[in-house]
């Protein structure tokens, strides 16, 4: 056609969310070819399948045999649904312009002028990234399946407190819910998923990570990323402890166990260890920013403006502490309508939107808009 282009152009034209409506459609493919679904004959119901806005750029990633049979069917406006949808979009919103695009601040500061901070700047730089990343991409899945349910539309689910995690098998249960469990059924399963020898397991496992970390970019430290995940999941994987946590902690308790917090705390550091890499420029980088970190520097007091941190600090314990009562539910404040006195419930959603409105006005684009 005289068109000439070059992989400069592909790369600044590259759709949107690319990678989560990839799978998205690639599940339809595949539930079609195993025989477990037919194929839809009804054009404009697949093209909704494939186009639903809500999840378009950042999912959670959707398939066929949970989506296509709620667009088939006939919705009717249901009034405590739609507000469901609508305390879980406040929710998202709260995450996001809250916890995330403040921590963001400070996080992209340390994060793109490393060499010019001690251990201890950057380890408080890892920590706001920690939960900038967490606020941002969940966040986003809370506002995407609140809308889809205003619609009648259930998404599924992808976040589940993964920072209450006790192992790093758990944290993966409850971190980006559909891509890991897209993963094992379309890639790790096949593969052979836990049946045969330890060997085996372990070959999976790290094709899993390593080609979740290709899935977010071609870097090599989302290959680090992933390899360092799979390298904390393998104790686990030999030893069979990996189903060891399934429910979340301390359901039936208010508090957890003095060794359940060393647990959590121990996955959370390494989490956060992890998470280095996947924000750090460059392999070398991250690798510098760690060697820092650990050396005598981590004691030094950090180059920041501490009275300036302290508001973010506390938006964080005080999220954290929402969702750590909301654990069991499958977002933090939901549920709200029979937990509370009305007094009481309309005074907490009025202090979220007064939060969100006092935060907002910083442009920080969603993360995962990049992948």
């Amino acid at each position: 056609m005289g068109i000439h282009s070059n992989p400069w152009v592909l790369h600044i034209i590259l759709p949107v969310g690319i990678s989560f409506y990839t799978f998205h459609g690639l599940s339809y493919v595949i539930d079609i070819y195993k025989g477990r679904i037919p194929a839809e004959k009804n054009f404009v119901e697949y093209a909704v399948f494939v186009s639903f806005f809500p999840l378009l750029v950042a999912g959670p990633i959707e398939r066929a045999t949970h989506l296509l049979p709620q667009i088939k069917k006939e919705r009717t406006f249901d009034y405590s649904q739609a507000a469901d949808g609508m305390r879980q979009i406040l929710w998202g919103l709260f995450k996001k312009i809250v916890i995330a695009d403040q921590c963001a601040e400070y996080a992209n500061t340390i994060f793109n002028n490393p060499g010019q901070y001690g251990g201890s700047t950057l380890l408080i730089g890892a920590l706001f990234f920690t939960f900038q990343i967490y606020g941002d991409f969940s966040g986003y899945s809370d506002i995407a399946l609140g809308t889809a349910r205003l619609f009648g539309i259930s998404l599924l689910r992808n976040f589940a407190f993964p920072y209450f995690s006790r192992d790093i098998a758990e944290f993966w249960r409850r971190w980006h819910i559909s891509l890991s469990t897209w993963f094992r059924d379309y890639l790790y399963i096949p593969l052979g998923g836990s049946k045969g020898s330890t060997w085996i397991k372990i070959r999976n496992t790290f094709i899993i990570f390593l080609v979740s970390g290709f899935w977010h970019g071609a870097n090599w430290t989302f290959i680090v990323w992933g390899l360092l995940n799979a390298l904390y999941i393998m104790p686990s994987i030999i030893f069979k402890t990996h189903r060891n946590n399934i429910d979340i902690v301390a359901r039936d308790r208010r508090w957890p166990t003095a060794a359940e917090v060393f647990s959590i705390l121990l996955t959370f550091g390494l989490t956060v260890l992890a998470w280095i890499f996947f924000r750090a420029s460059t392999v070398q980088q991250a690798f510098g920013i760690v060697k820092k970190i650990f050396s005598k520097s981590l004691l030094s007091i950090p180059q920041v403006n501490l009275s300036e941190m302290v508001i973010a600090a506390f938006c964080i314990v005080v999220f954290m502490v929402i969702e750590w009562f909301g654990r069991r539910e499958q977002y933090a404040i939901a549920h709200l309508d029979v937990k509370l006195k009305k007094p009481w419930r309309y005074a907490l959603y009025y202090s979220i939107a007064l939060a969100v409105f006092w935060f907002a006005g910083g442009e920080q684009q969603f993360i995962y808009f990049q992948f």
